[in-house]
């Protein structure tokens, strides 16, 4: 049994995390500002006994101090949730991303916890001319605020691997979709089509494609990496091994949502959005070969996500 801290983990993903952890065993300390996460999220986990919560900020280094006391390992999950975000307000990823994350390892430093295993994403690869794209792929140009802040983090945690003998897990995300969803692609449509169940406008020309990774396989690929890779600093793709396209997406949640008649418009151009990567698929064999074996594939993830959201959510 192992002292955690799960920094987010009253978020989507954390919140999935902290349920697996405590299922093997772990006492769980959740530091979470709220300002994406939900308490409802951690219910279940409360109810063992297991958990603490703090309700604090990862840029308050006196109270994130104060609750690495006694920390064997931490999973740092937080960070600002939106990638659009990053296009209106610059300074978002900035704070959330790579100060948090100095942050972080600063007090693990202060406080004598060396392990420490971290939430990057695809992102950091940019526009990569190899798919699937492996870890070894380079050099990284991310296109995006929230890229540069993963991979700013992800120099970081390396540094202070090198520096000061700390042990790391770096986890770079395929599209990570399921229950308790607050944002992304699937959870835009069906808001989109509780507003008006006519029409689902679609950003870009649909043709976008990536992959999915259902949530809770990717909380247990999280905890399999921890257990199965002993480098001093590992990094390993985390993802499916196929993609699903923005157009099939829609398709896919207007059928599960049970509307007829709903007209698709695209928006039109190659990308959702300023810094959106149009076409991103992870090569995972790493984590494969090392015997993790995904649940869902991405169209069946989507399928069930959007089951999952639209229950969830109510239409």
């Amino acid at each position: 049994m192992s002292r955690v801290l799960v920094t987010g983990g009253a978020g989507f993903i954390g919140s999935h995390l902290v349920d697996e952890l405590i299922n093997k065993g772990d006492e769980v300390v959740v530091y979470d500002n709220l300002s994406s996460g939900r308490l409802e999220f951690l219910e279940s986990a409360i109810l063992t006994g297991k958990l603490e919560f703090i309700n604090a900020d990862l840029l308050d280094l006196n109270k994130l101090n104060s609750a690495m006391e006694n920390i064997d390992m931490v999973y740092h999950l937080a960070a600002n949730p939106d990638i659009r975000l990053g296009t209106t307000v610059t300074d978002t990823d900035l704070k959330q991303g790579t100060i948090a994350t100095y942050n972080v390892l600063e007090s693990m430093r202060l406080n004598g916890c060396k392990n420490i295993a971290f939430s990057s994403s695809s992102v950091v690869y940019g526009e990569a001319k190899v798919m699937p794209t492996p870890e070894d792929y380079g050099p990284l140009f991310p296109i995006s605020l929230y890229g540069a802040s993963k991979l700013g983090s992800e120099g970081l945690i390396s540094a202070w691997v090198g520096t000061f003998g700390f042990k790391a897990w770096i986890f770079r995300f395929a599209n990570i979709i399921g229950t308790r969803g607050t944002h992304g692609v699937i959870f835009d449509f069906i808001h989109k089509l509780k507003k008006d169940s006519s029409r689902l406008e679609v950003l870009g020309n649909g043709l976008q494609e990536k992959s999915y990774m259902e949530v809770i396989d990717c909380s247990r690929a999280m905890i399999h990496v921890v257990n199965n890779f002993n480098e001093n600093l590992n990094y390993v793709n985390l993802g499916s091994s196929d993609t699903c396209s923005v157009s099939r997406i829609a398709d896919i949640v207007v059928d599960s949502t049970g509307y007829s008649n709903v007209s698709i418009e695209f928006t039109g151009g190659d990308r959702g959005w300023a810094g959106d990567v149009p076409k991103a698929m992870l090569d995972v064999q790493k984590l494969n070969s090392s015997g993790f074996k995904c649940n869902f594939q991405s169209d069946d993830a989507v399928k069930f996500t959007a089951e999952s959201l639209i229950n969830e959510i109510g239409l």
